[in-house]
């Protein structure tokens, strides 16, 4: 028998790779180009070319026997000196090679950091609606999530019952923006407001709280938005970063922590999180990877690909009466089910062949994710079967 502990997890397991699944077993029945697959944040915009250059140069000019080895658990100290340079041009930040360990994408990220950080017991807070996995993590280390409920009118963090929330058992706060699922971007106001209730709190109890920001979606961003470095506003923040959508690159599975010298027992947390990285059996992040990632440094996906989707899905549906906030980053709308039941409208929207993914998934029911990195021909052929939907529920006459 497993583990009482795994017997939870794959009990609970991601609706959304399910869904995504379910839609291969759909795709095989009824021929893919049927079948409306919203469920995966899976980019569907190539890596930049450089890419594939710097995979096939490495591959040539590196001794293979060093490129293919092993390294330090944080990673290669010249990637990581790469990396630091590129974020203080960037955000104005002062890093060094010991405040970046490379990590096997933001989810191992993560997980590194809350090995580093948690006993058991501690209070990890999460804003609804985040990442269903962010639950499984702290789960994973002993410790317990908190739920913030959300603000449905902004979907920006509800700093009032942040700070109700806040025991003298918080370890950590986990943040995401741009945002997955929302797309929105919280506001530099918003930080600056929550880095005082942080401080504040950490006066009051005498305690260290660490603000974790999560940071996959960070380059997708439209509208001319700008997303705060949170580094700079709050000593205890540490960051994870991942180049899964900022290279499309999410099977590779790259990505850093940035572990501040400001932090409170920086240099114990910096080692720490070097031992988490080999006790956790990721060993190190993949080598050939990471100097890649420092070879593509000023590489951008094509966010423009995203945003004509963005704008296409966003007008479309609102146009036929459903309500969704507009994202201002990342690939996702998060829009209001037609019935207080999210899952059966996802139902529904299933006999209609598109697959999306219930709002409970991330902690806030009532709504229903849709991933727009598609192709575009995806959002044009599945209107009609949004339409369907609209008039089903009375949306539209």
């Amino acid at each position: 028998m497993i583990a009482k502990k795994m017997q939870n997890y794959v009990k609970n397991s991601s609706a959304i790779r399910a869904m995504f699944e379910e839609g291969k077993k759909m795709a095989a029945m009824y021929g893919a180009e049927n079948v409306y697959d919203f469920s995966l944040g899976n980019p569907n915009v190539p890596a930049p070319a450089a890419v594939k250059k710097a995979i096939t140069d490495l591959l040539e000019e590196e001794d293979s026997l060093v490129l293919h080895g092993y390294m330090s658990n944080s990673g290669y100290e010249d990637v990581r000196q790469a990396i630091a340079e590129s974020l203080n041009s960037r955000f104005g930040t002062a890093f060094g090679v010991q405040n970046i360990v490379m990590t096997v994408g933001a989810a191992g990220g993560l997980n590194v950091i809350l090995k580093t950080l948690l006993n058991p017991g501690d209070e990890v807070i999460a804003f609804a609606p985040f990442f269903g996995e962010y639950r499984s993590y702290t789960d994973n280390y002993d410790g317990v999530l908190v739920v913030v409920p959300p603000d449905t009118q902004t979907f920006q963090p509800n700093l009032e019952e942040f700070a109700r929330r806040i025991t003298d058992k918080t370890r950590a706060v986990i943040v995401n923006s741009p945002n997955n699922p929302t797309g929105v971007v919280y506001s530099e106001d918003t930080i600056r407001r929550m880095a005082a209730i942080l401080e504040e709190k950490e006066k009051a109890f005498g305690t260290d709280i660490y603000l974790i920001s999560d940071e996959p979606y960070r380059e997708l961003v439209y509208d001319g938005a700008q997303v705060p470095y949170l580094t700079k506003y709050y000593h205890n923040t540490i960051v994870g970063y991942s180049y899964s959508k900022s290279l499309s690159l999410p099977g590779e599975r790259i990505g850093y922590l940035v572990l501040p010298d400001e932090l409170t027992d920086a240099q114990d947390i910096q080692s720490a999180a070097n031992v988490a990285t080999r006790i956790l059996g990721f060993v190190n992040a993949p080598s050939l990877m990471q100097k890649v990632a420092a070879r593509c440094l000023k590489e951008e996906t094509d966010v423009s690909y995203y945003d004509r989707n963005r704008e296409a899905l966003y007008g479309g549906l609102v146009k036929l009466g459903f309500s969704c906030i507009k994202p201002q980053g990342a690939f996702y709308l998060f829009v209001k089910s037609p019935v207080e039941d999210e899952a059966a409208f996802c139902a529904k929207a299933k006999e209609e062949h598109i697959l999306i993914v219930p709002g409970s998934s991330f902690a806030c029911p009532g709504y229903v994710r849709i991933a727009y990195c598609v192709a575009y021909e995806t959002i044009v052929n599945a209107m009609p079967g949004f339409e369907r939907l609209a008039r089903s529920y009375g949306l539209v006459k």
